[in-house]
């Protein structure tokens, strides 16, 4: 099976997850990106605690696109800070990492 890489981010608007996602995968650095709903949550800033509501983005993409993945993600993020994760998946239908491969081709 040829690996895929998950890429996950949050972003505090739901309409700066969609235009995200949809560059993405137009420009074919991820073969789909799933926006979650809101999910609240509680982190360090600035030395102290604060929570806020965020909508989670996962891409799925080829490991050989992930770099420029998240460059991207991280040129168009609106936060200082952001969290951008690359999780390798090491097991998974064959098919479906074929296809993320054909489709995260320029």
């Amino acid at each position: 099976m040829d690996q895929i890489c998950v890429v996950t981010t949050v972003v505090d608007a739901r309409s700066v997850a969609d235009v995200m996602a949809a560059a993405a995968v137009a420009g074919r650095l991820a073969a789909c990106a799933q926006v979650g709903g809101q999910v609240d949550s509680t982190y360090w800033w600035r030395s102290g605690v604060d929570t806020s509501t965020e909508w989670s983005v996962q891409f799925k993409t080829a490991p050989d696109r992930a770099a420029a993945l998240v460059e991207q993600i991280r040129a168009s993020h609106p936060y200082e800070v952001p969290e951008i994760l690359v999780t390798r998946v090491e097991s998974g239908d064959p098919a479906y990492a074929a296809w993320v491969h054909e489709h995260t081709r320029p």
